[in-house]
């Protein structure tokens, strides 16, 4: 039974947990004069590296550009195509797009959302040139099927900071792994992006892409045409902090997953992605999916209802090929039915470790009157 009244203020979605620690080290950051790409960076990046196992880590502007940059090393280009999934934001096709290739949306599996091993097997042509993952929610996606195919795979690895697949931590594993220091991911920065790689060639380009200069002083040089992509030192003192907070942070969002769970078991026609045992999921995001027809309403109403309550929820994500840009890129793409259910019906709840054991039970109470109220018309 729901309990409690509607939250006198708003609760925000997911807000950045930033505290006394990262301002002082913003603060220290500005005093030392470094304000572009210095110390604090390449501090980040060997913090960074150790943390998820790889080689290499090269700290760039953005998530977006960390893809990008990792598919201009691999040279794909014109005339390429990639296999990626339609379950993204859209940055994640969109980078295919910039580099002059072709995106190719796999249908995703029902359980988790995370590409379909099987369908992304079947659109491979001689014009794919590599595949593009996505760790959905911090759930790993099945790694070994997609290494089977013989491609190079460049890993969307934005929400999987704390994530391992089958034990062995997601950043060294694949020819590249792009991770996300938005203002949402659990390594906040406000912006930011960091490629992992064990592969010297692919480091190298990057770092080539990234700056556009070697060399120092006067006498530089340029070995390629490359983008303004480096991080700055203000950014990666935010994100070092928040590396120190990660255990902290990491058992606040178990937590609360752990009382999502205890009161969605309760609620028929609401259900979780699916978290894989043998993998370790980095809890980004709190998914649930919508049965309209046992949950007496659909997602959308759901998430209005949840609007009235002072809870804020998102969506993650309306399927990338449904959109207008994709549409009219592709007007022969073909149904992908599992992702088109799920882009109906998946709704995020509250998660962030800025948000309370309090803020939680709010949210789940206002999920249980939602539900009552709409079963109540079934």
């Amino acid at each position: 039974m729901a309990t409690g009244t509607r939250r006198e203020t708003f609760l925000g979605f997911q807000p950045p947990a930033i505290g006394e620690e990262e301002i002082a080290s913003v603060a220290e950051t500005l005093r030392s004069g470094w304000l572009t790409t210095g110390p604090k960076a390449a501090e980040l990046e060997r913090r960074f590296a150790e943390y998820v196992e790889a080689k290499h880590a090269l700290a760039v502007t953005s998530g977006t550009a960390a893809l990008h940059l990792a598919l201009a090393a691999l040279g794909v280009g014109p005339g390429d195509e990639v296999i990626t999934t339609p379950i993204t934001w859209p940055a994640t096709a969109n980078v295919i797009v910039h580099v002059g290739a072709t995106p190719v949306f796999a249908d995703v599996r029902a359980d988790d959302l995370n590409i379909d091993p099987e369908h992304a097997a079947s659109l491979v042509t001689e014009r794919t040139k590599a595949l593009l993952p996505v760790h959905l929610a911090g759930q790993p996606a099945d790694l070994d099927p997609l290494w089977a195919l013989g491609l190079p795979v460049i890993e969307d690895a934005a929400h999987a900071v704390e994530s391992a697949y089958r034990g062995r931590k997601i950043g060294g594993l694949s020819d590249a792994a792009c991770f996300s220091l938005y203002a949402t991911k659990n390594v906040a920065a406000g912006e930011g992006g960091i490629i992992a790689t064990n592969r010297d060639d692919v480091a190298q380009a990057v770092d080539d892409l990234r700056v556009m200069r070697r060399g120092h002083g006067s006498r530089y040089d340029i070995a390629v045409p490359g983008y303004k992509a480096n991080l700055s030192d203000v950014l990666a003192a935010i994100a070092l902090v928040q590396m120190d907070k990660l255990e902290r942070h990491t058992e606040i969002r178990r937590r609360h997953v752990a009382a999502y769970d205890a009161a969605v078991a309760e609620l028929d026609g609401i259900e979780p992605l699916a978290r894989h045992p043998e993998d370790v999921h980095a809890l980004h995001l709190y998914i649930v999916r919508v049965d309209a027809a046992r949950a007496g309403a659909t997602r959308d109403e759901y998430q209005a209802a949840m609007a009235e309550e002072n809870i804020g929820t998102s969506i993650h994500f309306l399927p990338v090929h449904t959109l207008t840009a994709y549409r009219e890129l592709n007007p022969e793409q073909p149904s992908l039915p599992v992702a088109e259910q799920a882009g109906d019906e998946i709704l995020s709840l509250p998660l962030s470790p800025a948000h309370s054991d309090a803020d939680v039970e709010d949210a789940i109470d206002a999920l249980r009157r939602v539900h009552e109220r709409f079963r109540g018309s079934i």
